[in-house]
C-alpha cells in the first residue's frame, strides 16, 4: 500500500474544521481519523474526537503512548488534562480516560491497547 504525506496545519485551532475530516467510529461517543497505521492495520498515530461525556474503560499500555490534547479537556486516574498538554504513559501503565466537557486528542500508541479485565466490558 502506498503511503501519502499528511499536512495538518493549525492543530490546536482544529475544533473550528473538524467537521472536514473524515472521522470514523471508534468506539462509543469517541471517533478516530487514522494518521498512520502499523503493519496490522492498527492506528498508531491517530486524532480521537471524544464527545462530551465519552469515556474509555481500563485499559493497558503494552507500549508508550503519548497523547497531545488539541481542545477541550480530557482526565484520567492521574489528572486533569487541558489543551496544550503532553500526557505520555509508559508501558505498563494502565488508566480510564474521560471527556466531561469533549474534546480532540492527537495520539500515539506504539502497542495496540490491552482492556482490563475490571474494564467492565
Amino acid at each position: 500500500m502506498e503511503q501519502h504525506q499528511i499536512v495538518m496545519r493549525d492543530l490546536f485551532n482544529i475544533a473550528a474544521y473538524q467537521e472536514q475530516l473524515p472521522w470514523q467510529s471508534f468506539r462509543p461517543g469517541v471517533d478516530i481519523y487514522p494518521l498512520a497505521q502499523s503493519a496490522e492495520h492498527q492506528p498508531r498515530l491517530a486524532l480521537l474526537r471524544y464527545q462530551p461525556g465519552a469515556t474509555v474503560p481500563a485499559h493497558e499500555h503494552p507500549g508508550f503512548e503519548q497523547i497531545l490534547v488539541l481542545s477541550g479537556a480530557q482526565q484520567d486516574d492521574q489528572g486533569h488534562y487541558t489543551a496544550g498538554t503532553l500526557v505520555i504513559n509508559p508501558p505498563g501503565s494502565h488508566h480510564r480516560v474521560a471527556s466531561p466537557e469533549g474534546c480532540i486528542v492527537l495520539i500515539n500508541w506504539e502497542k495496540p491497547v490491552v482492556l482490563r479485565q475490571d474494564s467492565g466490558l
